[in-house]
């Protein structure tokens, strides 16, 4: 399902991961070497994001992360939130049509629903300092 994202023009990989950063799902173009390191980074890139939520003069509780889009000299990171636990990234050139991209990322999320959910691994930390 993920390679109906990059079937248009200029996208390039689509990843799908945990919270924890570990692969979920991949494109085919993509290794899966390089597809699960990127779920690594993407995943802090993630939590980066999700932690600037005060940038807009509200707590995280009340302005939940969304979606990140990092711009490159020669094209695009896209990452949505595709579910409790779960996100969906997708890469593209500097050429693709970034509004068609974001519209079929939330269609996928939309029809896929509740299978993206991915629930915390057990014996994970949860930043409280203790396990989970």
């Amino acid at each position: 399902m993920l390679d109906e994202v990059v079937k248009m023009p200029e996208a390039r990989h689509a990843i799908l991961l945990s919270s924890d950063g570990m692969l979920r799902a991949r494109s085919q173009g993509i290794e899966r070497d390089e597809a699960e390191r990127q779920a690594a980074a993407l995943s802090g890139l993630q939590s980066i994001s999700r932690s600037t939520s005060e940038f807009c003069n509200h707590a995280q509780q009340e302005n939940p992360w969304r979606q990140t889009l990092v711009e490159f000299a020669h094209g695009y990171v896209f990452l949505i939130a595709a579910g409790p636990g779960a996100y969906l990234a997708v890469s593209a050139t500097e050429h693709v049509d970034m509004e068609a991209v974001t519209y079929r990322m939330q269609k996928l999320v939309d029809r896929l629903g509740k299978e993206l959910t991915s629930p915390p691994r057990a014996g994970t930390w949860q930043g409280s300092g203790a396990p989970a």
